[in-house]
């Protein structure tokens, strides 16, 4: 994938290897009421105390986040969930099983839990990441009396999300304006997709967003069917129809139409990129990227081949539809969110 090294930009915050003494220090800075970056099994995210009204509001400035849009709170385990809000038994079910790992379970808030991170929501999304970094974060801020963190995806809001330390720095220093000064560099994330979010809010659990966990593996625990997002289900984290966009506008293309796209774009004078599993056989294209056919290496890398491809500076993106199949229901919920932020045609 072209691109991948990336510069960092002036007054870009410290990127600093997630040893035991940065994370130390990531723990005291969150209970100072400070914001930070830290790598999680899913993305990378941008942290703050979420029970410090500063930290969160800090938390949406520098992402340019509406402020009715909730945030997700990650928690230790599922005892530092409880003091937020009931997981029910469902809940309880699904932590066990589950977590740490790509779930967030969107419950009803506890009264006296603060509501900073919640959108104006009574209810909160809660997480138990899976990353090392991340937990041992968590523990340690909670050995300082801390009860959970705040941490939507660390770029600006709409935009790609960041799987790589220089990707959160790259998107992040120019607004942060010296209030993200530390970076929790934990490598490539794994998953690379963000996390399923789950309902329990409302009696029957349903699916808003699938993500890092796939949803046969909810019902198989639950033992019945996940319903669907509905309009009275609450606001959560990713489920704008329009998001996780590239500056490039971006369209998905059925296989068999791909080289006729390509040749009517062209023909106006637009430079392409094509992010397909075989070569179109266009003499017009700017830029053939091959598509891995294997649904967890390409959700693995969609973020970073996004911002890849948004680096060459070209006109518009074509990417190839994905298979119609459950493995891929991740990847095919981002790039339609992606390709959503584009007016079609051109």
């Amino acid at each position: 994938m072209v691109g991948s090294k990336l510069s960092m930009p002036p007054g870009a915050p410290q990127l600093r290897r997630a040893d035991a003494d940065a994370i130390e220090e990531g723990a005291r800075r969150l209970a100072a009421g400070e914001v930070l970056a830290f790598p999680t099994e899913t993305v990378y995210g941008l942290g703050g105390d979420a029970s410090c009204a500063q930290a969160v509001q800090a938390i949406y400035r520098i992402k340019g986040r509406p402020a009715d849009h909730p945030l997700i709170v990650h928690v230790a385990d599922v005892e530092a969930a409880a003091w937020w809000g009931d997981l029910g038994e469902d809940g309880q079910r699904l932590a066990a099983a589950f977590w740490p790992g790509p779930l967030t379970l969107i419950v009803r808030r506890r009264a006296e839990a603060p509501d900073h991170a919640c959108g104006g929501e009574a209810t909160v999304g809660l997480r138990c990441p899976a990353h090392p970094v991340a937990l041992a974060l968590l523990r340690a801020f909670a050995r300082l009396g801390g009860r959970g963190v705040a941490a939507p995806s660390a770029n600006r809001f709409g935009r790609v999300s960041p799987t790589r330390a220089e990707h959160v720095a790259a998107d992040l220093a120019q607004h942060a304006q010296g209030e993200l000064t530390l970076v929790l560099d934990g490598g490539p994330c794994e998953f690379g997709l963000e996390s399923t979010i789950v309902d329990l809010s409302r009696g029957t659990p349903v699916l808003m967003r699938p993500g890092g966990l796939a949803a046969a593996r909810i019902e198989a625990v639950l033992g019945r069917r996940l319903g669907r997002r509905d309009a009275q289900a609450p606001r959560a984290s990713g489920t704008l129809a329009a998001h996780y966009a590239p500056h490039t506008p971006l369209e998905l293309v059925e296989t068999p139409a791909l080289a006729a796209r390509i040749a009517t774009l062209a023909a106006a004078g637009l430079r392409v990129a094509a992010w397909c599993r075989q070569r179109p056989a266009s003499s017009a294209l700017a830029h053939w990227e091959a598509a891995d056919d294997d649904p967890v290496r390409f959700g693995h890398k969609l973020y970073a081949g996004l911002r890849s491809l948004d680096a060459l500076g070209l006109d518009r993106i074509l990417v190839e539809s994905l298979p119609a199949e459950a493995d891929w229901d991740a990847a095919r919920d981002r790039l339609a969110r992606a390709a959503a932020s584009f007016a079609p045609g051109g």
